[in-house]
């Protein structure tokens, strides 16, 4: 009798469990989500677009299920944003990851240029932390919400900004000095150039590899995984890690389309974001590990400049700027700094 009594309350307990994250949702309309991406296939936030479609099937019991484009097969990264914004339902996209400086472009948001500018998070820890917990939500994610038609998910690891330089060894701050940095060509970009001690040089990334191989330009910042995967480890001879930028990306839901989902629906869809977001930023960061060994293996020279410094230095230019960052958020830049001695 004891035996049948706890047999019946296990499956109690997982049925209530089921119901309460979603995953039993028979009587929801059913949804098909377009997931939109210029993202390559196999790289990790391709990956965990994957993840995420196959998780959310499975958390709402298959009332919501999800079709992934990667690889800009349905929207250029121009073209990207509008649909997002318009949802599938008038011809656009669910789903899309979106950039900071993306983001920084739409009116009532342009203090969100700070979350890119040198030095801004101690570390992928502190990143995370914040952007996908309380202070995002409160503060970040809430504005870009209602000055969009948008939902966000929080934040993606995207990775870490090294130095990357063709003949010049970078072991400190100091040795930046008339180092020709390319960067994007944006005022942003070129301000954090500046502000890394380079001589920032606006250049198209689809240029970048002729200009390293020619010395046109003698160093690019970029994540440790685009020196592999665009070969730039073939024209370059060292790499500094600085970890300038920690960068991330933003998933972000149509509004309208979230609104349409129901309760259960919308708890299963940001339990299957979590789950991509764990398999995607602990991907990232394995994949960091692993080209460093692969960068040595094809002889260049890592080094490990000394971080403070380059962050009190680089600070002290935009301190030395204030029309770079009259624009920003301060209350909510001490915030976030105040945040730092956590991680």
């Amino acid at each position: 009798m004891k035996t049948r009594l706890l047999s019946l309350l296990v499956a109690i307990t997982v049925i209530a469990t089921l119901f309460a994250g979603g995953a039993i949702a028979a009587t929801d309309p059913p949804v098909e989500l377009i997931f939109t991406s210029v993202s390559v296939t196999g790289d990790s936030h391709t990956n965990a677009m994957h993840v995420f479609a196959d998780k959310v099937a499975e958390l709402s019991g298959g009332t919501v299920t999800c079709r992934v484009y990667s690889d800009g097969t349905l929207f250029t990264q121009e073209n990207e944003l509008d649909a997002l914004m318009s949802g599938s339902a008038m011809g656009g996209a669910d789903l899309a990851y979106l950039s900071f400086p993306t983001l920084a472009t739409q009116n009532g948001l342009e203090w969100l240029s700070m979350i890119g500018s040198g030095y801004f998070w101690k570390n992928y820890a502190m990143m995370t932390g914040v952007l996908n917990g309380d202070i995002g939500r409160e503060y970040i994610w809430s504005a870009v919400e209602a000055n969009m038609n948008l939902h966000c998910f929080g934040a993606f690891y995207l990775g870490s900004r090294v130095m990357n330089t063709v003949n010049k060894e970078i072991n400190s701050y100091a040795d930046m000095a008339g180092v020709l940095l390319r960067m994007p060509n944006s005022q942003t970009w070129l301000q954090l150039g500046e502000a890394l001690g380079g001589n920032p040089t606006p250049l198209s990334f689809s240029e970048l590899y002729t200009a390293l191989s020619t010395g046109a330009v003698g160093a690019q910042d970029n994540p440790l995984p685009t020196i592999k995967t665009a070969s730039f480890y073939e024209v370059t001879k060292y790499v500094a890690i600085t970890n300038h930028v920690v960068d991330s990306i933003v998933p972000s839901m149509n509004r309208d389309t979230w609104n349409s989902l129901t309760e259960a629906q919308q708890k299963a869809v940001t339990d299957a974001m979590e789950l991509a977001r764990q398999a995607n930023d602990t991907e990232r960061q394995e994949l960091e590990s692993s080209t460093i060994a692969f960068l040595e293996e094809k002889g260049l020279t890592v080094t490990y400049p000394d971080i403070n410094d380059f962050r009190t230095h680089v600070q002290a230019v935009y301190a030395a700027h204030p029309e770079w960052t009259a624009a920003w958020n301060m209350d909510v830049y001490n915030l976030i700094q105040a945040e730092a001695d956590k991680y």
